[in-house]
């Protein structure tokens, strides 16, 4: 009989452990793995069980020609003021305390990169990074049908927390990044996705390099009173 408590404590682990890295080991994912990690995955609920997700895996050439195509446009200023995202991932106009939030996570980043204030290049060289995967041997690019609603957008995200787990679970560290959602058009050209899909975002995974200073960053979560409130049937 399953010990309930042991694997209370298993997946209790497995969601404390992961976190965003930025720095990979070129080392392998076997695909199997991968295979693996999307069939668990894709258990993730959905409205009526429709499944809006579909997912493009990238290793080798194909990675690199993305790589190289949207680093080109990024470190071109004008060519760069032509790409914009199709949805919009932050508000609008920031408010409390999501504003202190996103500024220390930023901080934190380039303080442990030894980047200060100002230095521009350095910043825009560690976004690039993006780019490139943080090095990470596979790339996850993840479409939605154009025919979906905003409550779809809620079960992927539900899919893409399954994806992280999972990755997790085997040893994977992971990044899930929308740095790519201005680039869609470049995208979709080169992986040659159908005009009935959209780019939602990517996902890096591989095995972390411990040797990236900025893979030591923690960031912190709110307390339960920030953002819990109980109605006790008192």
């Amino acid at each position: 009989m399953m010990d309930i408590s042991q694997v209370t404590k298993a997946v209790d682990e497995v969601m404390q452990l992961r976190r965003s890295v930025r720095g990979f080991l070129s080392t392998p994912i076997p695909r199997q793995m991968i295979e693996d990690i999307l069939r668990v995955s894709s258990k993730a609920p959905s409205g009526s069980n429709i499944q809006p997700w579909k997912v493009y895996v990238l290793s080798g050439a194909k990675k690199q020609e993305i790589t190289n195509a949207v680093l080109e446009i990024f470190n071109d200023p004008e060519k760069n003021l032509q790409h914009r995202p199709e949805y919009i991932y932050y508000p609008k106009n920031w408010t409390e305390p999501f504003l202190s939030r996103r500024r220390k996570v930023g901080y934190d980043l380039y303080a442990l990169a030894g980047i200060e204030r100002g230095e521009h290049q350095k910043m825009h060289q560690l976004h690039a990074k993006n780019y490139e995967f943080f090095g990470a041997p596979v790339a996850l690019m993840l479409t939605i049908p154009r025919v979906m609603e905003q409550g779809s957008w809620l079960d992927y995200g539900m899919f893409v927390q399954n994806i992280l787990i999972a990755a997790t679970a085997r040893g994977l560290a992971s990044c899930p990044q929308a740095a790519f959602i201005s680039y869609h058009k470049v995208i979709t050209e080169i992986l040659e996705i159908p005009e009935d899909e959209q780019y939602v975002m990517s996902i890096s995974l591989g095995y972390e390099d411990t040797s990236v200073t900025v893979n030591q960053l923690v960031t912190e979560r709110a307390e339960l009173n920030d953002f819990v409130k109980f109605f006790d049937e008192n």
